[in-house]
Parts: structure tokens; sequence; C-alpha cells
């Protein structure tokens, strides 16, 4: 039988990577540019995907289960990152241009940053 906290604690877990799932998700489909949903995937996959694998290990015990999930986990934070770098370098190299604020908002912009029209 699992500890009540434990229990709890794998919940909240659980639930924090579902949270960070949906708005990674959110932030893919509502982006601009590649550039920028990128972001927004590498997010989801390191903060969400590692609560997920969180809460899935207090759920394993000391089990053999256990070690499979950090091990799991292990190979996210290592391939998330360099897929994300790989994707952003070739979106660049092939001409795609980063999204940028449109010339009538550019004042405005400048103005909320405290720039040189403020």
């Amino acid at each position: 039988m699992i500890d009540p906290v434990l229990d709890a604690l794998s919940w909240i877990s659980i639930l924090g990577g579902v949270f960070f799932m949906i708005v990674g998700a959110v932030g893919v489909v509502r982006m601009p540019d590649v550039y920028t949903r990128l972001h927004a995937a590498g997010m989801t996959d390191t903060m969400g995907a590692g609560l997920l694998l969180l809460g899935m290990c207090f759920q394993a015990g000391p089990t053999l289960v256990l070690v499979r999930l950090i091990l799991v986990y292990a190979f996210l934070l290592f391939t998330s990152p360099i897929g994300t770098h790989a994707l952003a370098s070739a979106a660049l190299s092939g001409g795609v241009e980063p999204y940028r604020v449109p010339v009538e908002d550019a004042g405005r912009a400048d103005s909320l940053r405290g720039g040189e029209n403020s």
C-alpha cells in the first residue's frame, strides 16, 4: 500500500505535468513563428514530461521501474534541447525568418520598454 503523502505528492506532480503539457500545446498552436513554437514545445517537453515522470516515480516506489523512469527522464533531458536546437538551426539555415514586430507597433513597443521613443 502506498503512503498517503507519497500518493498526494504523486498526484500533485502528475497534475502539474498535465498543466504544463496543456499550456505548451496551446503555446505551440498560438505562437506566431517556428522559433517561438519550438520554445513552447521544448519547455513542455522538459517541464511537463519531467513532472509526469516524477509523479510516476512516486507511484513506482523503490523498484526497477523507478530506475527505468529515471533513465527515461535523463534521456529526455539530453535529447529535448538537442532536438530543439537542431530544428531551430535547420530553420535558420533554411531561410525561415524570425517573427518581427510590425513597424506601426514598433514605437509602442519601444515606449513600453523605455526606449528612445518614450
